[in-house]
């Protein structure tokens, strides 16, 4: 007598594996399905870069955002995996709402992390790490439905045509990892210069649900009830249409939240292929303001920064001078109005700063029209990169007014070899100058730029000068409604004969906002926080 509840023999597949009936043929079919699974994965892929790129941007620090989108990811697409096996005998079905429930998400996450910085990222208190809590739930919901599909997929093409289990899986990978491969390379190179990070992950969601509807719809429909492919059909368009609305409506989303970022007064909002660039104000009565990927650069404090950046550094010979960054040329303005300059080479790396810097009315009008000076020599051209290629001893001067530490693409322009390299470019007398950040804010890292300064072989002299306006300083981050505590920046001041005197220049027009017993106050109040004992940071072992 046979036991009816006895297992199956090894090897016989479930009964929900009978062949599919399909309207193609068998071999038709498996390129069909390999031909999803490509797209899918090209769209899988550019959710988690635009992820990664509108967190990089919004909350700084590219590795951190990088590390946190991917780990998760990669740990959601495990369990993911392990949950779908309970939907294998409906997998045609499980499949579609898997594809419509990731177009949703996946095409509206760039749209929902914008909104929520936006509109809620000043909130400060129980939601100040709310952009970022809203990106591990992103990262985390779309790592299950990507990491679902697997299984999935796999027991689509197994009902086409049984096969050993180790060439279905080469198959799918292979189509899986191609797919990455296209999608890791379109959205850097395509989607992100020509649609934005709001139209692209818009187009995306589009183009997974439409992929995932028509391999059930057209290839799997046997498998479905009518009241099933009815169901699925309208969620199928009622996920367009919706995706469709959204981007018809991103123009004025993205001008409505610029204006809940920036502010009302805002002048001019690009896209250069570095960065986005925002001018608020620059009108009489109104302060400008220079923002670069959401972080304030320009502010109403800019002279008071300026000042106290370049003037020391000044205190002495002064024909030849490097500006690195600075492409308002602010700095530019401050080495000009000194007597004795006979050349400023300056070096940008986005040659739309310095356009804007030339023709915008109120930026020329801040930097006095530095660009019109045939003193002023431009280099659009990474900072790094200049220097390699800078002959020894050529400038009396270096002012170094880039991004803050705390940015980790500027991290290797903080970094002992960065400064090896400006030492050499240093006439034995001259001296360099370096915008480290806030001190009481961020006084290990400011204390770190002055080790590493000093690991290149330089003495140094640290100073710090108060803001006297909250929100001004250039830092890491946007300025926050949530924070109105006094903000201040700090400097190290190097030279490789000797300490250098922390002292104005002795000729030239006076500054506006700085006066000599502020600088020596300024050392003493730098003084009193230092941190001891800190290594320096490298390319291969960064320290911010």
């Amino acid at each position: 007598m046979i036991d009816p509840h006895a297992p199956a023999p090894p090897g016989v597949p479930p009964p929900w594996r009978a062949p599919a009936r399909l309207p193609v043929r068998p071999a038709t079919g498996r390129f069909l399905v390999l031909a999803c699974v490509f797209v899918c994965a090209a769209c899988g892929l550019v959710y988690e870069l635009e992820l990664v790129a509108l967190a990089s941007y919004l909350m700084g620090d590219s590795v951190t955002q990088a590390s946190v989108v991917l780990s998760v990811m990669v740990f959601a697409m495990g369990i993911g995996s392990l949950a779908a096996k309970r939907l294998r005998r409906f997998a045609a079905a499980g499949f579609a709402a898997l594809e419509t429930s990731l177009a949703l998400i996946g095409g509206s996450s760039a749209m929902a992390l914008y909104a929520v910085f936006a509109w809620t990222g000043d909130w400060g208190g129980i939601w100040a790490d709310g952009p970022r809590l809203l990106l591990v739930a992103f990262s985390l919901a779309i790592g299950l439905l990507i990491g679902a599909e697997v299984p999935l997929l796999m027991e689509l093409i197994q009902r086409i045509r049984r096969q050993d289990a180790g060439g279905a899986v080469a198959d799918l990978f292979a189509a899986d990892y191609v797919g990455a491969l296209v999608g890791g390379l379109a959205f850097p190179f395509l989607l992100l210069p020509v649609l934005g990070q709001l139209t692209s992950s818009l187009l995306t969601g589009a183009v997974n649900v439409v992929a995932g509807g028509a391999l059930v719809l057209g290839l799997f429909r046997r498998d479905l009830t009518r009241r099933a492919r009815r169901v699925l059909l309208a969620a199928t368009l009622g996920t367009l249409l919706l995706l469709a609305a959204a981007a018809a409506l991103v123009d004025d989303f993205e001008q409505a939240a610029r204006q809940a970022v920036y502010g009302s007064d805002v002048r001019v909002a690009v896209r250069s292929p570095v960065q986005e660039i925002v001018l608020t104000g620059g009108t009489p009565g109104r302060p400008l303001g220079l923002y670069l990927d959401g972080r304030l650069r320009v502010g109403a404090d800019e002279r008071r920064y300026h000042e106290a950046l370049v003037r020391p550094a000044l205190a002495g010979p002064h024909a030849r001078v490097l500006v690195l960054g600075g492409g308002d040329g602010l700095a530019a303005r401050e080495v000009l109005a000194l007597p004795g300059v006979r050349r400023v080479d300056l070096v940008e790396p986005d040659p739309e700063v310095v356009r804007l810097a030339r023709t915008d009315p109120g930026l020329a009008r801040l930097n006095a029209h530095a660009y019109g000076d045939p003193r002023l020599h431009v280099t659009v051209d990474g900072a790094f990169h200049r220097l390699r290629a800078t002959p020894p001893g050529r400038y009396d001067v270096v002012v170094a007014d880039l991004p803050d530490p705390g940015i980790t693409d500027s991290t290797k322009l903080y970094s002992q070899e960065f400064y090896g390299l400006v030492r050499r470019a240093l006439a034995p007398h001259g001296r360099l100058v370096v915008h480290a950040g806030p001190v009481a804010g961020r006084t290990r890292a400011f204390w770190t730029v002055e080790a590493t300064v000093r690991a290149a072989g330089l003495h140094t002299a640290p100073y710090v000068v108060d803001g006297r306006r909250t929100g001004s300083a250039a830092g890491a981050d946007r300025p926050s409604g949530a924070s109105r505590a006094p903000r201040d920046w700090g400097f190290v001041l190097a030279s490789a004969e000797r300490a250098p005197a922390l002292r104005l220049p002795a000729t030239g027009p006076r500054p506006r906002t700085l006066t000599q017993a502020e600088l020596t106050a300024g050392a003493r109040a730098a003084e009193q926080l230092r941190v001891t004992g800190l290594r320096a940071s490298t390319l291969v072992h960064p320290r911010y």
